[in-house]
């Protein structure tokens, strides 16, 4: 298994700072104020400060266990809500501005865009100490060249392997990769070389963006949603090969997640493309005879995947935004990153986290981790949102036969009319 490779990142430009939250009388000190960010020097001491959590029970444990160090470093109390994090923004939108919010809550990245639009989120000058974290998690939480909140939790897919079936270096590239489905698939026995969920655009989307694809145009002020290019030479060759897969019978429309995950445990499949998710059902399964790796290489780079980072986000009618910003930073620090991996199983979008022994030397773990250095975020403008359908459409049809140039021209066409039609265009 590769190591993961350290990888330095660039500094952030330092951002405006937050809005001033209530009268500056005494000095008062956070647990993080080396950044030169945001600090609540100058600021009253709150008494109580408010977070919204999400209500997975292992994520809330680590929280507890957290907050109560937090607790007895700054006598602050912080109280926890527990609310699934898809539900958060519903509530937030009735109860911030009316000041029954938290100020603190719980995201995916790829809702900043509209988070940011509504003025639910505020911006976070995190000064140097946006350095401490993954570059790929703090460009997911910059928006119109702002950064917002602090990222706790960076995740990506890899290739989940049998090593009795199939050796690392065997998958390394996409060639290889191909040779071990042609060389395994009997699928009229339920054998199989490779297997992932072809029509889902979530995990197709590095084959499509391997050979020059992208969803839009980045720039120096971010996503260009009127530049697609799923439908580019590059896309339209990694359609091609998708559809290869199909036509060469190493997969059918018929095959659903719950299928390959079943296939995969039984010894049935040599390679899976899924998400860390799996491990633990993996490892029950397959015991030392599973293994994990980034995805394979296309025309000798390693496949770009999409990236996902969770977040925590400060309320823009927080009054108290310089506390929750340290509250935030005190989450994510190196100790209380660990201890959420350990209990959450969550990977950490603090750098020196993935870089730590505990990560780099966890066989499997390890893949993942290297992956997010090759990956990209998912976008976190609200046009996203208009992508999903038609490219799963899109994907169906290729799987089906249909011409993938054709079929992607279609998708594209679809979300640019979705996107007009929504009133979001650039």
């Amino acid at each position: 298994m590769k190591k993961f490779l350290a990888m330095m990142m660039v500094a952030i430009l330092t951002l405006g700072v937050l809005a001033a939250c209530g009268p500056q009388r005494d000095t008062n000190e956070g647990t993080n104020n080396g950044g030169e960010g945001t600090t609540t020097e100058g600021t009253d001491k709150p008494e109580s400060l408010a977070i919204w959590v999400n209500d997975q029970d292992e994520q809330s444990a680590a929280l507890e266990q957290i907050l109560k160090a937090y607790e007895e470093e700054t006598g602050i109390e912080v109280k926890m809500t527990k609310m699934s994090m898809l539900d958060q923004l519903d509530a937030l939108e009735l109860d911030a501005a009316a000041g029954r919010g938290p100020d603190v809550f719980y995201q995916p990245h790829d809702r900043l865009g509209d988070m940011a639009i509504k003025g639910i989120a505020a911006p976070v000058d995190l000064g140097d100490d946006a350095n401490l974290y993954s570059e790929t998690a703090i460009n997911a939480l910059t928006f119109d060249g702002e950064v917002y909140g602090v990222p706790q939790v960076i995740e990506t897919y890899g290739i989940f392997y049998n090593k009795d079936l199939v050796s690392e270096e065997e998958i390394k590239t996409i060639e290889g990769l191909m040779e071990v489905a042609e060389a395994q698939t009997d699928a009229a026995n339920n054998k199989f070389g490779f297997v992932m969920n072809a029509t889902d655009f979530y995990f197709t989307y590095p084959f499509l963006s391997g050979y020059g694809g992208y969803v839009f145009e980045i720039t120096e002020d971010g996503f260009n949603s009127a530049n697609i290019g799923l439908d580019n030479e590059g896309a339209v060759k990694g359609g091609e090969l998708i559809q290869t897969w199909y036509a060469n019978d190493y997969m059918n429309r018929s095959i659903t997640d719950d299928f390959m995950n079943d296939q995969f445990q039984n010894g049935n499949i040599a390679a899976v493309l899924t998400g860390p998710w799996r491990i633990a059902q993996y490892k029950e399964a397959l015991g030392d005879k599973l293994g994990s790796t980034t995805l394979p290489e296309l025309d000798g780079t390693v496949a770009p995947s999409f990236v996902g980072v969770k977040a925590w986000f400060v309320n823009a009618y927080s009054k108290n935004q310089e506390w929750a910003v340290d509250l935030m930073k005190f989450i994510t620090k190196h100790e209380n990153a660990m201890k959420y991996y350990e209990m959450a199983g969550e990977m950490p979008a603090l750098q020196t986290a993935l870089e730590s022994d505990e990560i780099v030397n966890d066989e499997i773990m390890a893949a993942f981790a290297e992956q997010t250095q090759y990956g990209q975020p998912m976008p976190n403008i609200p046009q996203m949102s208009q992508v999903w359908e038609p490219v799963a459409n899109a994907l169906g049809f290729i799987a089906d036969g249909d011409d993938p140039q054709e079929v992607l021209e279609e998708a594209v066409q679809q979300i640019k009319d979705r996107i007009q039609a929504s009133g979001g265009g650039n």
